[in-house]
Formats: structure tokens, sequence, C-alpha cells
């Protein structure tokens, strides 16, 4: 599986077709976190998990922060220390 960066989202493909994305929308210096998908056949396996941390990298890379919106990513930030440097204040 692929991971794809464009539009303001980040894919997993399996060949080609979508199988999981975490969206944001540009605001700044800020990412706001809107939505988590996972297919169901993937659920379970970290992949969502795997999403925010791709997030967070790109936001690390920018030097931006990120304004989870959605509960899953903003779960996630919250529980792993490691993510904390990039959630808004």
């Amino acid at each position: 599986m692929d991971m794809k960066h464009e539009n303001n989202k980040i894919s997993l493909l399996d060949n080609e077709e979508e199988m999981a994305f975490i969206s944001y929308v540009p605001n700044g210096d800020m990412l706001t976190v809107d939505h988590t998908v996972v297919s169901p056949e993937l659920e379970g396996q970290g992949i969502g998990k795997k999403l925010v941390a791709e997030v967070v990298q790109y936001a690390r890379d920018e030097g931006k922060t990120i304004d989870p919106q959605c509960p899953f990513a903003s779960a996630i930030i919250e529980k792993t220390p490691e993510f904390q440097d990039v959630l808004a204040k």
C-alpha cells in the first residue's frame, strides 16, 4: 500500500484504490484536521494512527500546528506524547 499526499488529504492507496484517508484545511500557520476514514476491512490495524502520524509529520515539516476537529485525530494526538508539539494551543 502506498501513501499519497495531495489536495489537503493524505490517502492510503491499494492498487490506486483509496482505502483510508485523513483530510485537513490549511488556515495560516495551522492545519485543521477535519476527517479521518478507514475502510472497514482495515479497521483495528493501526491505519488511522499512521495517518495521524503522517499529518503530524507534515505539520512539523511545514512549521504548522494542528487543530484536530476530527474526534479520532483529536483522541490520538491527545494521548500520544510525541504528537503534542504540533497541537494548537
